[in-house]
């Protein structure tokens, strides 16, 4: 079945390992083909920083390898 949008990673939480910020190509860990893989991540609203190490929700995915994401709502949250 060909699909035209690759929906795999919407709604995944990944964890950043390289800043991610308006201008700049960060960089986020995420659960993909049965694996850990390192996408490109840029800020879904174009103006948000997320520091390494945080957690994130992606938003879009852009083939092959370039996300798009959001913070994290509170509800998805892991306890710290």
């Amino acid at each position: 079945m060909h699909k035209d949008v690759d929906r795999s990673l919407t709604g995944k939480i990944g964890r950043v390992t390289g800043r991610i910020g308006p201008g700049t190509i960060g960089e986020v860990m995420l659960p993909y083909l049965g694996g850990i893989m390192a996408f490109h991540a840029h800020p879904y609203d174009k103006t948000s920083e997320f520091p390494a190490g945080s957690e994130v929700l992606v938003i879009y995915f852009e083939p092959p390898q370039t996300v798009y994401v959001d913070e994290l709502p509170d509800v998805l949250r892991h306890p710290e």
